[in-house]
């Protein structure tokens, strides 16, 4: 009997790459464009994740719609900036030893993986090839198209695209908004260590991994007693 198809599939900024860096310079020069004070480093960061639209919203509740348009459109030219300035791999690399375990999982032929992210269409495909990361995911979901997480729509549309069910996928990410979204779906959930929300929020999730390098070992573990 052949093994099953599984699906690992991942959030991107705080899980695989660290984009913490621009991604705070961008809002912070976003709310400067508006004469705002921006919000300080750790409101910033607990909002990655989201749509951008839905993040600026929540960050900025009392500024108007008009207003924060600008914020969203600012942020964006100051992304493209920063990309045409470090290029994608510079101003978001990856975590240590993500390459490695990519390499890993692919090797395993029933190990299928995908992406479920809050960038765009356009950041994502500069970052995945930036990276040479194409190759890894048979399924990239992104903001453009499906509503921000922690809606589950890009978790449902990543399983359609593998043609497996949610017994048959994990979910890993930061945050409380893949947390969410997992759960929405019915797809259990990895946290990891190194992201953007502290790992006392992660409340729920199947593992915490302080380290990337023991993910094979933990989806094992997790599949083996399913």
């Amino acid at each position: 009997m052949s093994d099953p198809q599984r699906l690992i599939v991942f959030d991107m900024d705080g899980t695989l790459v660290d984009s913490q860096a621009t991604i705070v310079g961008c809002m912070q020069a976003g709310f400067a464009a508006v004469d705002q004070a921006p919000p300080d480093r750790a409101r910033i960061l607990s909002i990655v994740g989201l749509s951008l639209n839905r993040a600026v919203e929540q960050l900025a509740p009392e500024l108007d719609a008009v207003t924060r348009d600008r914020i969203v459109q600012t942020y964006k030219d100051s992304f493209v900036a920063q990309r045409e300035t470090f290029g994608s791999s510079g101003s978001s690399p990856l975590f240590p030893g993500v390459r490695c375990v990519l390499d890993q999982l692919h090797s395993i032929p029933h190990w299928l993986m995908g992406i479920a992210t809050g960038k765009s269409r356009r950041g994502l495909d500069a970052l995945v090839d930036a990276h040479d990361l194409r190759h890894f995911f048979v399924t990239q979901q992104v903001a453009d198209y499906h509503p921000s997480k922690p809606h589950p729509s890009m978790l449902q549309a990543a399983m359609d695209e593998a043609g497996v069910s949610p017994s048959d996928t994990i979910m890993i990410g930061d945050t409380t908004f893949d947390l969410d979204m997992a759960t929405a779906a019915g797809v259990p959930f990895i946290g990891v260590s190194w992201g953007y929300h502290p790992i006392s929020s992660l409340k729920g999730a199947r593992a915490i991994i302080e380290e990337i390098a023991t993910l094979p070992d933990v989806l094992n573990g997790i599949w083996k007693s399913a």
